[in-house]
């Protein structure tokens, strides 16, 4: 009787041990998927950044070139 109870106690660990894994690996599937998700939405803000920072020099380039005819026009008056 001693043999069964510590085989079905045996049973019950590896169960418990089966649960605890399967539960880790949830878990760990769904920490991966939390980290895509951040990982595409960084991306994303950085390619807004990129393309935010490309309009502004567009917008220096711009104010440059109207100060360079400012200043071609007040010499050839």
């Amino acid at each position: 009787q001693a043999e069964l109870r510590n085989s079905r106690l045996e049973q019950e660990e590896l169960r418990a041990g089966q649960a605890g894994l399967a539960a880790a690996k949830q878990n760990a599937e769904a920490a991966l998927q939390e980290l895509l998700r951040v990982t595409a939405s960084s991306r994303a803000s950085i390619r807004q950044l990129l393309a935010g920072a490309e309009s502004l020099q567009l917008v220096a380039d711009l104010l440059k070139s109207i100060d360079r005819i400012s200043e071609v026009s007040q010499d050839g008056h």
